[in-house]
């Protein structure tokens, strides 16, 4: 699984002009599901993502996670995520899980990060044309691959 991590002063995201979904103060996390992910790599992440310490404290350091900062999460399915740019100017998507086995991650990833924040989580529609609005709050953002963990 890949991700990316923006952490957000607000963001949403429509489809067909309805808004599916929207936060404020929070994190917008893309993310990609790989052919070769599971259920260890979504718990894997959940976890690294809600306890990542962006968010600034009372001095102005980056030392609260989302949950003590009282932040919201949008995660949004990006399959163009594990886009190959290898050869030629077209990428190719080959790495990127099949629908019948991305869906049952991406809903999964939602379910862990709700359990693990005690509230729930904001998404798009997974496969749907969507359009994301956002303001990235310092900028702040990190990407996390869970075939890389280092």
């Amino acid at each position: 699984m890949k991700a990316v991590i923006q952490r957000v002063s607000k963001s949403s995201v429509k489809v067909n002009g309805k808004t599916l979904g929207q936060t404020s103060l929070g994190l917008l996390i893309l993310l990609g599901i790989e052919e070769v992910d599971n259920r260890t790599d979504v718990e894997w992440l959940a976890k690294k993502v809600i306890g990542l310490r962006i968010f600034s404290d009372e001095h102005g350091k980056m030392n609260l996670n989302i949950e003590a900062a009282r932040g919201e999460l949008l995660v949004i399915s990006q399959f163009t995520l594990h886009a190959s740019t290898k050869k030629g100017t077209r990428p190719s998507f080959i790495k990127a899980a099949r629908p019948e086995q991305a869906i049952p991650l991406y809903e999964a990833f939602i379910e862990e990060c709700e359990k693990l924040i005690g509230k729930s989580v904001a998404r798009g529609k997974f496969g749907a044309d969507m359009q994301v609005e956002l303001i990235n709050d310092g900028p702040v953002t990190i990407t996390i691959d869970t075939q890389n963990k280092e």
